[in-house]
């Protein structure tokens, strides 16, 4: 009876240290697996000093502002200056808002002006 108790509780022993090692993290900088962009240290100036980024033929603007975004919930269209443009995975073209990262799930977003 002693045996196979002990042969029950190491078995459960051994399954549950499987569980748990299983639902560890091992790569902690990518939550889930998922795709992950860079985050620049600081956002590039010409951003800051309000300058636009041409794309398909249109300026688009910085817009004082951001969304919250997942990295998964954005995809990449472009490069413009060394920057990663975005735009959401959901939006079609014409696309409304273009975006670019600047922190962990922070998003600037651009638009286009009526007047351009």
């Amino acid at each position: 009876m002693k045996t196979k108790r002990g042969t029950l509780v190491y078995g459960l022993w051994l399954v549950l240290t499987f569980f748990w090692g299983g639902c560890a993290s091992i790569s902690p900088g990518n939550d889930g697996q998922v795709q992950s962009y860079p985050s620049p240290v600081i956002e590039a100036g010409w951003i800051r000093d309000g300058k636009p980024i041409e794309y398909n033929g249109s300026k688009w603007y910085p817009v004082n502002d951001y969304e919250i975004l997942q990295d998964s919930e954005v995809y990449q269209i472009t490069e413009y200056k060394g920057i990663q443009i975005f735009v959401e995975k959901i939006a079609t073209k014409p696309y409304e808002r273009l975006y670019t990262k600047f922190e962990k799930n922070k998003f600037r977003y651009f638009e286009r002006r009526a007047d351009d």
